[in-house]
């Protein structure tokens, strides 16, 4: 038997399902009783029930991509803040091999970066690295945060959702999974699209959301909505959450996804070994 509604807002302690429904993440069953453990969102797939939370911090796991920021510079690695209560470090090896080189030459604390999580250790400690196609150093452009869980929801249905922001703002988007979105383009469609991913956080929770931010970006940059869009029908533009949130990680992990945003050596810049044999 069950006693919510997909999407419906729940707080812990309260009962959802019983009998035939097994726990999910956010869930934990006592007796027959699946009950929700935290504050957030009901999600139901087939017998399976979870309860997505309102508002989380990033956990890495190895292979994530993450966009992070340098802020310490030590002897042999350069701690990266990415966006989670884990610290995380890039060691020098793993960007000049077994050279020694003056690390602060190459990144300054606040400097922007692509990379990828190489491992989590027991105590979390996250190591990174800069391996792999379209990992490196961003050139200018802004930073937008957003909840790491949400992301599934921006990115859309084989990147529907991100790929519409680009496509209408003109600009360059790069997710990584720990909610932090770098985008670059004219300086009002930077500011745009920062309200427009804002906006998707916000009402990632609710139907016909695909259909609503193609109306907004229509208002915002042409000032009308086409008429062959005033009628259309929400439920063929509004995705499947579900399928949303493999389809994004799949996205988010793709190399020639994210190495198609940077055929401009401007906007990102990864170190060549060959570069600091003159200056360092």
């Amino acid at each position: 038997m069950i006693h919510v509604e997909d999407k419906k807002f729940v707080v812990p302690g309260e009962i959802l399902a019983e009998d035939d429904y097994y726990p999910g993440r956010g869930t934990f069953k006592e007796g027959d009783v699946v009950c929700s453990s935290l504050m957030g969102l009901v999600s139901l797939r087939n017998n399976k029930i979870s309860v997505i939370p309102l508002k989380s911090k990033y956990v890495p796991k190895k292979g994530d991509v993450v966009i992070g920021k340098i802020d310490d510079i030590r002897f042999s690695m350069w701690g990266v803040d990415i966006n989670s209560p884990y610290s995380g470090i890039l060691p020098a090896s793993e960007v000049f091999g077994r050279e020694k080189k003056e690390l602060s030459r190459v990144f300054k604390v606040g400097d922007v970066l692509f990379l990828r999580v190489v491992d989590v250790d027991e105590v979390k400690k996250v190591k990174l690295g800069l391996k792999g196609r379209g990992m490196g150093k961003f050139r200018k452009g802004i930073l937008v945060d957003i909840t790491p869980t949400k992301v599934p929801r921006l990115i859309g249905k084989k990147g529907s959702m991100i790929n519409m922001i680009k496509d209408k703002t003109r600009c360059k988007i790069v997710v990584g999974q720990n909610g932090l979105v770098w985008v670059k383009g004219e300086t009002d469609m930077e500011q745009i699209t920062k309200n427009i991913i804002h906006l998707i956080e916000a009402e990632a929770h609710t139907s016909g959301l695909t259909n609503r931010i193609r109306d907004k970006l229509f208002l915002l940059i042409d000032g009308e909505i086409p008429k062959e869009f005033q009628e259309s029908d929400d439920s063929k533009f509004d995705e499947n959450q579900s399928n949303e949130e493999s389809n994004s990680k799949s996205n988010l992990n793709n190399d020639s996804e994210v190495d198609d945003s940077f055929k401009s050596k401007d906007e990102l810049e990864k170190p060549k070994l060959e570069n600091f044999k003159d200056t360092l």
